[in-house]
């Protein structure tokens, strides 16, 4: 049950204030019925800066704490990726709905767990995938809906990002390390998964950068990802993490279909006489902060007027489903079908 105060109804709880520190936002939001009014991080010192900038008293290093807060209904998790799953069990056995940044989990038997425990539970899950969010790739998911792209013939997209500056900023990136086709392809394939729906067969091909030493040098961090969809629709992923910043958009998406292609900011319709490119201009956003206010006012949504998450508890286990495969799909050199999560 939501908090029943005025004003600010619904509390929030963070834990990991990396990223997670963007939620903090929604304080200063008088549209918005969200109140962050707990903060959990294992870095004391931001935990008190953060919290003594918002005015927020209950700080705690404890997650379990935090989950069991009585004025705390949604419970956002923005912790290292391998932490996700029992900071998910902690939120779904105290109750709470959950936000959890992706990658979901990282794994397949840990997606099928998430699934299992937030249905039973009967809360409510939101998978952070903010590319969804993003202007450009919200507006071509109008265009294809509208049928202005006709029917879909192919599609590409691509996550290419110099992870070095990243793993200075958060070294658990490289101390556990982090799984680059869970935690950074999922982008691209949750993008795709949204047009063009479920995942029927994948291919891959993965190599060793050994760009940074602090990554272990026997694990792959560039992959090549073709994808055969339930619709027949075919696809390609590059999803490149061990390379020097490429003079592109970090993140790409590319629809073609009979009627149009979109590329990006760039579309063009068969209709119009000549083919014109057109562009898509959007006001200029730093960083995922707008991102995330906007799949935070989605949740409030769903949460007031019981509907279901665009990225749910099975949208995201699905993901994590076609990431496995791929990481079958290397360790045999043959295509792999994507499992079941339900």
């Amino acid at each position: 049950m939501l908090g029943r105060r005025m004003g600010k109804e619904i509390g929030v709880g963070v834990i990991g204030l990396g990223m997670g520190a963007n939620m903090l936002a929604v304080n200063q939001d008088p549209t918005s019925s969200m109140q962050v009014r707990a903060l959990c991080d294992s870095d004391t010192a931001r935990l008190e800066r953060l919290g003594k900038e918002h005015g927020i008293t209950h700080l705690t290093t404890d997650y379990q704490e935090l989950a069991l807060q009585p004025d705390v209904d949604v419970v956002g998790i923005y912790s290292p990726d391998h932490l996700h799953m029992q900071h998910i069990e902690a939120a779904v056995a105290a109750g709470k709905h959950i936000i959890c940044t992706k990658p979901m989990v990282v794994s397949l038997e840990e997606a099928r767990r998430v699934v299992q425990l937030v249905q039973m539970a009967g809360v409510k899950f939101l998978t952070g995938q903010t590319s969804r969010f993003r202007p450009n790739f919200m507006a071509a998911k109008k265009l294809f809906d509208d049928g202005d792209l006709g029917r879909p013939l192919f599609a590409e997209a691509h996550y290419v990002h110099d992870m070095r500056p990243v793993m200075d900023r958060t070294a658990w990136r490289h101390e556990h390390p982090q799984d680059w086709l869970y935690g950074g392809a999922c982008h691209p394939i949750d993008l795709l998964r949204w047009f063009l729906g479920d995942v029927d067969e994948v291919f891959t091909y993965a190599a060793c950068s050994h760009m940074d030493d602090r990554y272990p040098a026997g694990k792959h961090d560039n992959f090549l990802i073709n994808l055969r969809f339930r619709s027949g629709v075919i696809a390609r992923i590059m999803a490149v993490y061990g390379l020097v910043e490429a003079p592109l958009p970090q993140l790409g998406l590319s629809i073609f279909g009979d009627k149009g292609s979109f590329v990006n900011d760039q579309f063009v319709l068969d209709k119009f006489e000549g083919q014109p490119e057109m562009s898509l201009e959007f006001r200029r956003e730093a960083g995922h902060g707008q991102e995330v206010i906007r799949y935070m006012r989605h949740f409030e949504e769903c949460l007031r007027e019981d509907k279901r998450p665009l990225i749910d508890e099975v949208a995201g286990a699905k993901v994590i489903a076609t990431a496995s495969a791929c990481w079958e799909s290397i360790r045999t050199g043959l295509p792999a079908k994507v499992a079941e999560v339900t």
